[in-house]
Formats: structure tokens, sequence, C-alpha cells
């Protein structure tokens, strides 16, 4: 069934829904409940934005009860942690090639699904100011970069200053145009969309985009043969003060130091999936401190 016009927002975030069916179906759940939630506000009156929504609310419910065993669907914190750090590590990926110099198609895509995962995380609440920062970076990226190759012009690497150039112009409010179908700049000059935050003053070192929960290992989307070569892993030691930790005299923990404490043991969870070491102990230790001091 077509996007209606309407809810034209919406639709790469249903296309990418699609694309995890098999791959991921936590994936294709959440980017398909935030594409009924943000179509909702879109437009519910007309009656064939309100036609597409009860049929893609229909497929979010058959969803739900065939991925009822999975935590990520029964538990918010648990799928949280699952669309962040899967978003973060296709951030990372493509952050990593842009760096390295290798720009190709399937880097350019890394980008801008990690935007649109970035956007599927306000099912959840409202973005961290980091969020909110990983997904108009890898967004402006990907749009570059793009219309650079298109143009036949060698983008360059890393983050670079960008001015005067409307970021919402170029996407939407919602985020929902595509670089994709964009046009190349009609100038021998690049096409920026860098938004009114001055990148100027971001200075980002290699794979810093990627907070502590992010496995190190990413994935490229399975329809590329591209593969990343693996980051070399590094076991942090683990702070012998907490080998036995048992909880200090006094300590009163609050309601959300218990939620702290759960989301990083999640995170730990989600980074063992992936095999990761190194994040994994990381957290546990975050989640072992808070428990024993009430501090992070």
């Amino acid at each position: 069934m077509a996007v209606p016009p309407q809810l034209k927002a919406i639709q790469h975030h249903l296309r990418t829904a699609q694309e995890h069916e098999k791959r991921d179906p936590v994936v294709a759940y959440y980017c398909r409940l935030y594409a009924m939630q943000t179509g909702m506000k879109l437009d519910s009156k007309t009656p064939e934005c309100r036609k597409f929504l009860v049929k893609l609310m229909d497929q979010l419910e058959t969803m739900k009860k065939e991925l009822h065993e999975h935590e990520s669907i029964s538990q918010e914190i648990v799928g949280n942690a699952h669309i962040e750090n899967y978003a973060l590590k296709m951030f990372l990926y493509a952050d990593n090639e842009d760096r390295a110099g290798q720009f190709h198609k399937n880097m350019i895509k890394s980008f801008y699904t990690a935007s649109l995962l970035l956007d599927v995380l306000s099912v959840f609440g409202e973005l961290s100011e980091e969020n909110i920062q990983h997904r108009k970076y890898a967004r402006w990226k990907a749009t570059y970069i793009h219309n650079c190759l298109k143009n036949g012009e060698t983008p360059q690497p890393g983050p670079i200053g960008l001015e005067g150039e409307g970021y919402d112009d170029e996407f939407g409010a919602e985020g929902g145009a595509s670089f994709l179908n964009q046009q190349p700049a009609p100038s021998s000059q690049p096409s920026v969309p860098g938004g009114h935050t001055n990148f100027n003053n971001i200075q980002i070192p290699p794979g810093a985009h990627a907070p502590a929960n992010t496995p190190a290992e990413v994935p490229p989307p399975a329809e590329d043969p591209i593969k990343p070569v693996p980051a070399p892993r590094t076991t942090p030691v683990v702070d012998p003060s907490l080998l036995n930790a048992s909880q200090q005299g006094g300590i009163q923990l609050t309601p959300e130091d218990f939620t702290r404490a759960q989301k990083y043991c999640k995170y730990a969870g989600s980074a063992l999936q992936y095999e990761d070491v190194s994040t994994a102990i990381q957290n546990l230790q975050k989640a072992l401190k808070l428990l024993t001091t009430g501090k992070e």
C-alpha cells in the first residue's frame, strides 16, 4: 500500500522497516511504531491517511504477537538499548569509513539509516542532546557525500566547517526527505546541508560519536558485500574494589538509580550479543559502582 503524500515524512522509516523484516524484526517493529505515531500527528483525518494508518496499526499488532517473547518488545528499556546500539553501530561503521576516505554507497546508506533509527528512539521519550547531534551529523554527512560523488567531486573526510545553510530546509521538520532523491547542486561546489548547528566548533576524534555502550564491530547492511574491518579489542582492567562489592552503609538508592543500573546491565547484555567484552565490562562496572556507592 502506497504511502499517502501527506505522510511522505515517514516513508523512509517504513522502507527501513521493510529492509529489516528478516534481518532484525525488532528494528522493523519500532520503525513502524515510530511511523504510526508520527503519521497520527501528521494527518489522521483524511480518509486515505486514516485507512493507511489503520492498516499499519494492524500490522504492528500482528508483529507484537509474533515477537512477544522478545524482551526488546516486552520491555521498553531493552528495546531502547537495542535500537540505540543498532543505530550507533551503523553510525560508527560509516564514520570510520568516512575518516578513512572510503566513500561508497554502503557507507552513505549506513549514515542515513543511522539517522532514521535515531528518529525512532523518540518512541521511548525525548532524544538526548548527544543523539540529536549524531542524527544531524549523520544526515548531513549522507547528503554531503552523496552530492559530492554525484558531482564527481572528492568529499572531505571527517567533520568539516558548515555554515550558512538551512538544515531544516534541506530535510524538512520531520526529517523525511531523502538524500537519495536529491538532485546534484548546480554550482561546482558540493551542496552541504549543514543546518543551523555550527560544526566548525565541533572537534570529534575518530569513533567518538559512539558512546561507551556501542559495540565496536559494525556489520554493514546485508545487501552489500563490503565488510568492515573489526576494531581491535582491548579488555579494560576491572576495578579491584568492585570484585567483592557490597553496598556501602547508609546508601539510599532512588528509583532513578535502579533504572540507570538496569540500563547499564541491559547495555552490557546487548554488547555481549556482539561479543564486545570491553563494552560489557565497562557497563557492568558502572552498574556495580552505582549500586554500591549511589554515585556514577
